[in-house]
């Protein structure tokens, strides 16, 4: 399959010849020429992409579903640490392979096979992008006056086009984002504190397991969630970049930022009650006061969820071409069929928008849980692949031919995968469904361990086998033909 022609020349980056506004790559190699940034980039991405409305909620459902502040703060906390650690392990991928983070996964699954997580994963850019659309369309409603339903329509549209363009765009809005949201964030935690009596609402220091699991549950399934796209956003980092300062400089603004937002949803959430539930954006809001402030709050919510919804959005698009890609032959996309991939997506997730508006909270706890049973095992089979099998060195070109040494299915993998999913199910805990072995640990909900655990001791036997990791070349090793057809040095 010929690959498209290089864009040479300065001022070249991000794909985009001279000239050209949007986005060029893809799925695509990215070329040493094209390379750019540091390792903090991640940090404020990150940073702005967690401080926002959805981690407040987050949070609040640790206190809702019946946790004490206390205990729920420390879950929070530990989740996030747990959860943020494999999510930044992942994002350390993006500089050293120079590809999204989901092509990866054809080194485990096999080109197709790739597809079984995709499917997945596309279900979960959509979930998130409907969440997220909720509480960003009531703001945005807010701000125009016109409502909820348009604000949802409007704040999609938006999404859409700022994905289209691409990643230098995603990262210049996750620089701001994370300024303005710090400053709203200083301003409400100051305005909430001065409401409250935070001794009286960290006083009951009662420890219940079950509800330190589901808070420290909904952390990890929050940071885990981010495992399928995070090294989209780190790929065009240069390959000297350190794997150890990617891996920190993501977990910090990851983790720091969701647990800012969360720490402030289990407060309000113990001292409002239903004032919150009822209306969380306009809770939030009327916290901080009327008139310009309320109106830059509004400015704020919309801004937060639009950084991760686009992250939502443009994951969502590459896991798209990913997956048809690996039937298909594709390695990249042109403009319309880009703008037709983010455009699709779109008018789904605003459509589940539209219809789960109105049971937002129970349907968010659940979809986030859900999410979790299916995650873990891709992030368990991935990191031991990666990292302890290949030890980070991947045939690159073999990743986009089903006939080269990764195949075209590794049905070991994919069973290994189905085995993690289903050893989760006796200890999962929705109000769908209820494990047998969740009354006996007290109601605790543990399947995120057990999908992290078993894939990982199950994968690392059987990855092993007939993998000749010695001779897998790194990008720099690929061969001199692959080199000169993608720019590399």
């Amino acid at each position: 399959m010929a690959a498209s022609p290089e864009p040479t020349g300065a001022g070249d980056r991000d794909g985009r010849p001279n000239g050209l506004f949007v986005e060029r790559r893809s799925i695509d190699f990215v070329p040493d020429a094209e390379r750019h940034g540091t390792a903090f980039s991640q940090f404020t991405l990150w940073l702005g992409a967690n401080l926002q409305i959805t981690a407040v909620v987050t949070g609040a459902l640790a206190v809702v579903f019946g946790g004490g502040a206390f205990w729920s703060l420390i879950g929070l906390v530990a989740g996030n640490l747990v959860g943020g650690a494999v999510m930044a392990l992942h994002s350390a991928q993006g500089p050293r392979l120079g590809l999204p983070q989901m092509i990866s996964s054809r080194a485990q699954f096999g080109v197709k096979g790739a597809v079984v997580p995709l499917l997945l994963v596309i279900v979960m850019y959509v979930g998130f992008f409907a969440s997220g659309t909720v509480l960003a369309g009531q703001a945005v409603g807010e701000l125009t006056h016109l409502g909820e339903t348009p604000g949802i329509v409007i704040f999609a549209v938006i999404t859409a086009v700022t994905a289209t363009i691409g990643y230098r765009v995603i990262h210049a809005l996750g620089r701001v984002a994370s300024a303005v949201c710090a400053l709203a964030f200083v301003y409400l935690g100051i305005r909430l504190l001065d409401r409250i009596d935070l001794t009286a609402v960290l006083h009951d220091r009662a420890f219940h397991l079950p509800m330190f699991l589901l808070a420290m549950s909904l952390s990890a399934s929050w940071q885990l969630a981010f495992g399928p796209y995070v090294a989209d956003y780190s790929r065009y980092l240069p390959r000297t970049t350190s794997t150890r300062a990617t891996f920190w400089w993501t977990l910090a603004g990851s983790a720091l930022g969701s647990q800012w937002s969360m720490t402030f949803g289990v407060l309000v959430a113990a001292t409002a009650g239903d004032a919150f539930l009822d209306d969380q954006v306009g809770y939030v809001v009327g916290l901080g006061g009327a008139g310009l402030i309320a109106s830059f709050l509004y400015f704020t919510i919309a801004l937060g969820k639009l950084t991760i919804n686009v992250l939502n959005t443009y994951g969502g698009f590459m896991s798209m071409v990913t997956g048809i890609g690996g039937f298909r032959g594709h390695r990249t996309v042109g403009p319309r069929a880009r703008a037709l991939y983010i455009g699709g997506i779109m008018l789904a997730g605003t459509a589940v928008a539209l219809a789960g508006k109105d049971s937002f909270l129970t349907s968010f706890k659940d979809f986030l849980l859900f999410l979790l049973t299916f995650f873990t095992p891709w992030s368990a089979v991935n990191l031991v692949d990666y990292y302890l099998i290949s030890r980070e060195r991947y045939d690159v070109p073999a990743l986009f031919d089903a006939r080269g040494r990764y195949g075209a299915w590794r049905w070991d993998a994919l069973a290994v995968y189905v085995i993690g999913v289903l050893a989760q199910l006796p200890f999962l805990a929705t109000s769908f469904y209820t494990g047998p072995l969740v009354d006996p640990l007290g109601g605790a909900d543990i399947s995120w361990l057990v999908g992290l655990a078993v894939p990982a001791g199950l994968y690392f036997a059987v990855g092993r086998r007939g993998r000749n990791t010695g001779g897998t070349p790194t990008v720099e090793e690929a061969g001199a033909p692959y080199r000169e057809r993608h720019g590399c040095p």
